[in-house]
């Protein structure tokens, strides 16, 4: 899976109507297979401002494409291993990560002595930095229980994790609007 880490915009030289972002694949990109910019192509017309939001936006809606491709456990097992040695320094260790369809009030669980971490299958689709924060949350809870001080000191080491929880308030916050009689989902 490729993560979207930064973003430009490039403003066409003639007047555009449509936006667009992809991925700026460098020769080194291409041995790796690791892509770190994206290029989104915005109107002229746009303030720095418009801007900023639209390279935002863009770059989370490529998140969430990436993320669409979805992880099986062995892949989010491999993907909880990575994120410990990149914030705790591999000292949280589970045992098994997995994908779950009976959490629908909760995005994730963990049971300590056991070394078990399960994602609710809602987060598959959603942006990658999301999935990654509540998997940092849960390796957190290995290593810290409850959610004190001390545990939310630990979890500061993920960079994205008042991003990814204020997308998951907002999930949240969308399933409790009404339905309007007659409105799409989706």
């Amino acid at each position: 899976m490729q993560r979207v880490t930064s973003g430009r915009a490039r403003r066409p030289t003639a007047q555009r109507h449509t936006s667009s972002a992809q991925h700026d694949e460098s020769a080194d990109e291409r041995l790796t297979g690791e892509r770190d910019r994206t290029v989104v192509l915005i109107p002229a017309r746009m303030s720095e401002a418009e801007e900023q939001r639209w390279v935002n936006v863009m770059l989370d809606k490529l998140a969430a494409q990436e993320s669409r491709r979805a992880l099986g456990d062995t892949e989010l097992a491999e993907r909880a291993e990575r994120l410990s040695a990149q914030y705790f320094n591999g000292r949280a260790r589970p045992h098994s990560v997995r994908w779950v369809t009976n959490q629908n009030t909760r995005w994730g669980s963990c049971t300590p002595s056991e070394g078990s971490i399960r994602l609710s299958h809602r987060l598959q689709g959603m942006p990658e930095y999301v999935v990654d924060y509540v998997l940092c949350h849960e390796l957190a809870h290995l290593l810290v229980p409850g959610h004190g001080p001390g545990f939310w000191r630990l979890l500061e080491a993920y960079p994205k994790t008042e991003r990814a929880r204020g997308y998951l308030e907002g999930v949240v916050a969308a399933e409790r609007l009404p339905r309007l009689p007659g409105a799409h989902n989706g």
